[in-house]
């Protein structure tokens, strides 16, 4: 098939690596992909500066966009569907298109309506929506609810990152198109297993003897890398083989470090800061475990996957999505979440078990190279196109 896949974001983080994902997915399988973005927003030029060192294009647009009132921001979102219209339209009229495949966005609906204008299916993945928490709260909340209800039930099949997720828009909504849950995956040709490279940095790092419990992600207050710092760090002299390596960087970073400091556990908190982009699966590799301290009810954390694909498991908390993703014991471990003291019970429990990590995270990987790469994320989208479309 000859596929249109749009989306409305930075191309970045998180959301740049699940782009690429499905993109990847998609050519797999044998279909031709157009990507289709803001200018300057491709994740696979962002992949490229981020490898050789040149900062992304949007920088300083996003930089502005922190600073701009909400109900201002959010008639940008609205009209950025003039440039729909015109960008993904003219795709469209000027080549056979068998489907378009949208991330969807707040405000965003000019891409189902092109669709059904031109008698194309439209499958929308849903990552986002005006019914769950965010980050900045909604000015123009009831058109938003508005617009996502006419969009989610005129495109031709959805796809959500988890069953919460569906649940909370289906109560919401009513009666949608068909749908699949898909959470995220993992890249086997990014996060490619290489001990001899592990071994080396293990090394560099002073840590070649020491259980390495390791975090990999931004450092802000909403994914709990600072209450479980804070919590572990009194108990950390009682457990001197275990060593803590936090990757990433962000608001908490300096006030984490600080407080490392004060507790006396330097030695046994590392903190690179962020590392090269082609060096994250080597860290991990030379980890022993993972922690993920928070999620939320509906997201698919994207680390989690990585984690795993590096036969790395984690101790996470159970929320839904990622209880559907995880058996405790098995490819990883639960713990009650918002229960920080059960976390830190958790991961202690498991310092004296090397033997058990290493079976539970070659589990891990066994259902990340089973289930969870790109390309199953693609079959799993493409069983919503009608079979008179293909």
């Amino acid at each position: 098939m000859n596929i249109v896949f749009h989306h409305r974001t930075r191309g970045r983080g998180a959301e740049g690596a699940h782009i690429r994902g499905v993109l990847k997915g998609l050519r797999e399988l044998g279909h031709d992909v157009t990507l289709m973005s803001i200018p300057g927003a491709d994740p696979e030029e962002e992949d490229r500066d981020i490898a050789a060192g040149r900062p992304g294009p949007l920088r300083y647009l996003t930089n502005l966009t922190q600073y701009v009132p909400e109900f201002l921001f959010e008639l940008f979102e609205l009209g950025y569907n003039i440039m729909v219209l015109a960008r993904v339209g003219s795709a469209v009229r000027h080549r056979k298109t068998d489907m378009i495949y949208e991330r969807y966005a707040l405000f965003m609906f000019a891409g189902v309506w092109l669709a059904n204008r031109r008698g194309v299916p439209c499958i929308l993945e849903i990552n986002d929506s005006c019914l769950v928490p965010r980050v900045r709260p909604l000015f123009f909340n009831s058109i938003a609810r508005r617009i996502e209800r006419w969009t989610f039930q005129n495109a031709t099949g959805l796809v959500f990152i988890s069953s919460q997720f569906r649940r909370i828009v289906a109560g919401e909504f009513g009666q949608l198109p068909p749908s699949v849950v898909s959470p995220n995956a993992a890249d086997l040709d990014l996060f490619r297993i290489d001990e001899e490279a592990a071994a080396r940095l293990r090394k560099e790092l002073g840590i070649t003897d020491q259980f390495v419990l390791g975090y990999v992600g931004a450092f802000v207050r909403w994914h709990g890398i600072d209450w479980f710092v804070e919590r572990i760090a009194k108990r950390l002299k009682e457990f001197p083989s275990l060593t803590l390596l936090l990757i990433g960087d962000g608001v908490c970073f300096e006030s984490i470090r600080e407080l490392v400091e004060r507790e006396g556990v330097a030695k046994q908190v590392l903190m690179p800061g962020r590392v090269p982009h082609h060096m994250v699966a080597t860290y991990i590799g030379a980890m022993d475990f993972g922690i993920l301290p928070d999620s939320n009810e509906y997201g698919s954390p994207m680390k989690l996957f990585e984690f795993m694909a590096m036969a790395k498991a984690s101790v996470v908390p159970d929320f839904g999505p990622i209880a559907e993703v995880i058996s405790d014991n098995e490819t990883g471990w639960l713990f009650a979440a918002n229960d920080q003291e059960a976390c830190i019970d958790r991961v202690l429990s498991l310092v004296a078990k090397p033997e058990e990590c290493r079976r539970v995270g070659h589990n891990a990987r066994q259902y990340i190279e089973t289930s969870r790469q790109w390309r199953h994320n693609a079959e799993q989208l493409l069983t919503l196109v009608p079979d008179d479309a293909v």
